[in-house]
């Protein structure tokens, strides 16, 4: 027990009086200050408080207002543990049978979707057929369609553009670069674009965007002789917007511009081939360059200009561009296209506007339902009511040619135990 003084024990008692009543003055002097104030503002003097019941809770603002909806004020106040649900109000599970056992299940069921196009020999979609015309057959095994729709919708894309100064006399930069700005010139208010170049690595000159304007000034960043890199690096800057790409939802295409050769790349045609047979909801459209200046220099025995001292087959190698970006296109069901002169552009891109934007969509549930991370082969026909192959006539019946487009197949997921 501490002993203290009787004088030091009056002094200290003195002191925490004049505490006390130096902290009673500053109170009734906040509270005095306060009440003119009050009194100011409201123009009158303030009745005495008296007890009023709490004004009912507002209802929170209806969904269609797009704000945050639930127990959400000024301040966010996290529920009290009394407001939540009793253990004893939840759900009781089963009651135990007796001489039954307990047994869980799961259920994984996948759901494949396909984007479908079906053009004349012209290249014009063909519109209003029904669901009953569509078989599908993945691994040779009809399908059951569970889902059929005939879309028109805003695209996203991205324009992966081969821009290196490899490229003799400025011939393919010039073509990529009016590919690029014929394809931007097609866009609508709705589409979202991205634009990226490609030479030793992958170059982002816009990211996606709803403004065709940013685009344009994308295109036009393009200068002939401006390129950073002699190498052309396909299959890496491939298979790095394939990767961008799987994070976005939604179905999306890659329109390719370039000549389909390969330089320097880390990623093997095999390791990029199957990036692309795995990728989900991405189709291709490639468009090649350079083809007047090709024909040009094959019919007067110049392709040996064309090409480094080290390659031994100069016609060969733009030959297995040209197959590459075919393969690609193919794989995914999009198209290739190989323009010698510059009108064929719009018509081109008018094309592919035409078959990206309308597209007959299909999902089914696949009888295999093994999620191994095999690679299934789809084929989609067009058949009759009597399973044979469906023949259409024009108005003046005459049979209609037409090409069906859609992806090879799809890599199944893989279970991860």
């Amino acid at each position: 027990m501490l002993l203290i003084p009787a004088d030091e024990s009056q002094s200290i008692s003195r002191g925490n009086a004049c505490l006390r009543f130096v902290a009673l003055v500053a109170l009734m002097t906040v509270l005095w200050m306060r009440a003119p104030m009050a009194q100011a503002q409201s123009g009158q003097k303030q009745p005495s408080p008296t007890p009023t019941p709490s004004a009912s809770p507002q209802p929170n603002a209806p969904a269609e207002a797009g704000g945050p909806q639930g127990d959400i004020g000024p301040i966010a106040v996290p529920k009290k543990k009394d407001e939540e649900p009793k253990k004893e109000d939840a759900p009781k599970g089963p009651k135990k049978v007796e001489g039954l056992e307990n047994f869980s299940m799961r259920v994984a069921s996948q759901l494949v979707t396909l984007d479908v196009g079906v053009l004349s020999k012209e290249g014009v979609f063909i519109p209003g057929l029904k669901k009953e015309y569509f078989r599908v057959l993945e691994d040779n095994v009809p399908q059951t369609i569970t889902s059929f729709n005939q879309i028109q919708a805003p695209i996203t894309a991205v324009i992966l553009v081969e821009f290196s100064n490899n490229q003799y006399f400025y011939t393919f930069q010039i073509d990529s670069i009016k590919s690029a700005y014929v394809f931007a010139q097609t866009l609508k208010k709705e589409d979202w674009i991205a634009m990226i170049s490609y030479d030793l690595k992958a170059h982002i000159l816009e990211d996606f965007t709803q403004d065709k304007r940013a685009i344009m000034g994308a295109v036009a960043s393009l200068q002939p002789g401006m390129a950073m890199s002699q190498e052309t690096n396909l299959f890496d800057s491939l298979y790095d917007t394939i990767d961008r790409l799987e994070t976005v939802e939604g179905r999306k295409y890659i329109i390719l511009i370039g000549s389909g050769r390969d330089s320097f790349s880390k990623h093997t045609l095999d390791q990029t081939l199957k990036k692309v047979q795995a990728s989900k909801d991405i189709a291709i459209y490639t468009v090649s360059t350079g083809k007047a200046l090709l024909n040009y220099a094959e019919t007067h025995g110049l392709m040996r200009y064309l090409c480094g001292i080290t390659e031994f087959n100069c016609t060969m190698t733009f030959l297995q561009g040209d197959n590459q970006m075919k393969t690609f296109a193919r794989m995914t069901g999009g198209r290739s296209y190989q323009p010698i002169f510059d009108g064929q552009l719009r018509e081109i891109f008018s094309d592919v506007g035409q078959n990206i934007r309308n597209q007959y969509a299909i999902s089914y549930h696949p009888t295999n339902s093994a999620q191994d991370g095999s690679f299934r082969k789809i084929k989609v026909e067009l058949v009759d009511e009597t399973g044979h192959p469906l023949k259409m006539k024009d108005e003046k019946g005459k049979e209609v040619k037409y090409t069906i487009v859609a992806r090879d197949g799809y890599k199944a997921k893989q279970q991860v135990e």
